[in-house]
């Protein structure tokens, strides 16, 4: 069930849009402002925020912005009662996604919700997060603690794959179908070479860790989630 954070000081307006979102099968919490939001966001996982821009305390336009400096990626839909063009480009040089004006029509509120969240659902296919560790499928790069490396391919596509499905055993023939192909004449034992080499440069990760299942094959584990 995916968590949305509504943040709004207009109590209820707040109740309005939790209860409309409970009823379309979503989890709904609220916040009376943006410091509220960013409370709940440090300790709590959300899916998606709404939020109006004119709040006390952190407004919107200072909660995306303190969201996207920390480097938290949460869709974010803004509601405002202003109507101008500059405000919305405001809104989306803070970092909102969508961008809505009062009065909020509920039928529409939940159908864009959708569509960001379908949006954001493709953009985490392309990547994955492990604790610190951020696996970018499109430039083959895992990042640590700050650090990004570039992965050669065969490699960056194995760790990827094994971490997806963390937990669950591939065998050797498995990962060559996947990672090299049906077709591939490469031996079975290339694969272990890949696995040795992401053991060796992954070797201090705390994350992760990739296990040998004597006789089947290789699993990941991960140690703390994203």
């Amino acid at each position: 069930m995916f968590k949305i954070l509504v943040a709004e000081d207009d109590a209820a307006l707040r109740q309005l849009f939790c209860r409309v979102l409970s009823h379309k099968g979503f989890s709904a919490v609220g916040a009376c402002d943006g410091q509220e939001a960013l409370e709940i966001v440090e300790r709590e996982y959300i899916d998606l925020i709404i939020s109006d821009i004119m709040m006390p305390r952190v407004d919107g336009y200072e909660l995306v912005k303190a969201l996207r400096q920390a480097g938290i990626e949460i869709p974010v839909l803004m509601i405002t009662a202003l109507d101008g063009f500059r405000d919305m480009e405001f809104g989306f040089t803070a970092g909102a996604d969508d961008y809505m004006v009062k009065p909020i029509d509920v039928k529409e509120l939940v159908l864009r919700v959708n569509a960001l969240l379908r949006r954001a659902r493709m953009v985490a296919e392309r990547r994955q997060t492990v604790g610190d560790t951020v696996l970018d499928y499109d430039s083959f790069s895992v990042t640590e603690k700050g650090q990004t490396a570039v992965l050669p391919q065969k490699e960056f596509q194995l760790l990827y794959k094994l971490l997806s499905s963390s937990g669950q055993i591939f065998t050797r023939q498995q990962l060559m179908d996947e990672i090299w192909g049906y077709d591939s004449a490469t031996e079975q034992r290339t694969v272990d070479v890949h696995i040795n080499r992401l053991r060796d440069r992954f070797r201090s990760n705390e994350d992760f860790e990739i296990l040998t299942v004597r006789g089947i094959g290789y699993k990941a584990v991960k140690h703390r989630e994203g």
